[in-house]
């Protein structure tokens, strides 16, 4: 679940401000144990991992989002003597595996209100010789415009906005405060070749490792997405950018960590693929409500597609809990600071190879021609987005997610014939495969405009 909250200081004689429906609720002695790294990882990052007496769920995992505020937060059962090795892995792409030791112990007095859609806790907090009081407001079922009300009245109250991202930042001081591991993108004003590179691998090594928690724990996205789409993009897409900037990177790491990227993809893949089949089959077979197609068979067909995946998911999280991948993840932390360069300049080649193959595209081609073409835009794409040449990636970006919607539905197409041995399901898997190739004939009448408009976009040389 998302957790969103405000964090204020105050002093010891603070009092609340008159707040319409406030209700105490209740007050807590807390005694919460923080788990961490010897260099604190996990606090660098923003995120923590802790067990509380007395909570019916004690150990609890919060990780950042990139949101100031807002985090996930994962609860679950467990004995204090051990660690639970599903948070262990949880936080396996920030900690590299590092062993977690107590960091710190945090005793609460805690007084909790209710007020409208906002939840308060007044924190008196003890951790060795510290001392102090924090203020949370936390959302709880209201709005964020409710929050901000309340936040207003706080702060006239005399609360400060906290100058720590959590009570455990603050007692752990200035250890917790460094930079964290990995480094994140930064804004680039007028970068030189070699700025370009350590940001296009910051930007793809924060989007896997951002959402390996996420892929773990197997809960979609606000915006309707995936963890697994979203971590298989970042390695595509860091995989195409070592590519493009092959002539700058010294060539047996750039190797060896595009053949490691690879194998993540490829398990990610397995998952994704029926992700992807399993919300086309609802789509196809709904696309025409005068014609609809049996319930029963679909059920039918998105069940054996339900087995494929839970296999998929099962092999992938086998994948993430290997050595094997702990080693890529510490060695993706360090290509966020140390970029084995070559010292040559950066030579991109394909977008000559893209243009010839783009113009010679029809209709009749067979589906894996097609498919090359995809390929090759997606690399243009991301070398241009990488360069800086935002109006053509904008613009290949469009003519990639065609020819992308063009392989779905081949995939899709073959999937669904497959399923004709069965007698009880081959009229509609044949009338699934005649929809996406009605479908793959549409993209192809669509396809040499949007490349024409690509064209126009390209930068000059």
């Amino acid at each position: 679940m998302l957790e969103e909250e405000l964090k204020f200081e105050v002093d010891d004689d603070f009092s609340l401000p008159v707040i319409k429906g406030l209700r105490s609720k209740a007050r807590k002695k807390l005694v919460a144990t923080y788990f961490d790294t010897a260099d604190l990882r996990l606090a660098r990052s923003g995120a923590s991992l802790r067990h509380r007496d007395g909570d019916p769920l004690p150990w609890t995992v919060k990780l950042p989002t990139g949101v100031p505020g807002v985090r996930h937060e994962i609860s679950m059962a467990g004995p204090k003597v051990r660690l639970p090795a599903d948070l262990v892995w949880l936080v396996a792409s920030l900690t590299r595996g590092a062993p977690l030791r107590r960091a710190a112990v945090l005793r609460s007095d805690r007084q909790v209100y209710d007020a409208p859609g906002v939840e308060i806790a007044d924190d008196r907090v003890l951790s060795g010789a510290m001392t102090f009081r924090e203020i949370e407001l936390e959302l709880a079922g209201g709005t964020r415009k409710e929050l901000s009300t309340l936040e207003r009245a706080v702060v006239r109250a005399g609360a400060r906005p906290s100058r720590y991202p959590s009570k455990l930042v603050r007692v752990l001081g200035e250890r917790a405060q460094r930079p964290p591991d990995p480094l994140p993108p930064t804004e680039m004003g007028e970068p030189s070749e070699e700025e370009v590179v350590r940001q296009a691998i910051r930007r793809a090594v924060q989007r896997i490792l951002w959402h390996d928690p996420l892929v773990r724990l197997g809960d979609p996205l606000p915006d309707g997405d995936t963890p697994v789409h979203q971590m298989r993009v970042g390695c595509r897409r860091l995989r195409s950018d070592l590519r493009t900037f092959s002539s700058m990177l010294e060539p047996e790491w750039a190797g060896w960590l595009r053949s490691e990227l690879k194998w993540v993809a490829d398990l990610l893949g397995g998952a994704r693929d029926v992700e992807v089949l399993r919300a086309r089959l609802q789509v196809t077979a709904s696309a025409d409500p005068l014609a609809p197609m049996d319930p029963v068979a679909v059920a039918t067909i998105d069940g054996r597609l339900a087995e494929r995946q839970a296999l998929a998911l099962k092999e992938l999280e086998e994948g993430l809990r290997t050595g094997r991948y702990l080693d890529l993840v510490d060695e993706l932390t360090r290509a966020t600071r140390e970029v084995p360069f070559t010292g040559q300049e950066l030579r991109v080649r394909g977008a000559r190879k893209l243009a010839g193959k783009a113009e010679a595209l029809t209709p009749n081609d067979p589906d894996e021609t097609w498919h090359s073409v995809r390929i090759l835009a997606k690399r243009a794409r991301y070398a241009a987005d990488a360069m800086g040449h935002k109006p053509h990636a904008k613009a290949l970006a469009a003519v990639q997610d065609l020819l992308g919607e063009h392989q779905d539905a081949a995939v899709a197409a073959e999937t669904w014939l497959g399923f004709g041995d069965d007698p009880a399901l081959a009229v509609t898997a044949g009338r699934l495969y005649e929809r996406e190739r009605a479908r793959i004939r549409q993209v192809r009448e669509e396809f040499p405009s949007l490349w024409q408009r690509a064209e126009e976009k390209s930068p000059a040389d």
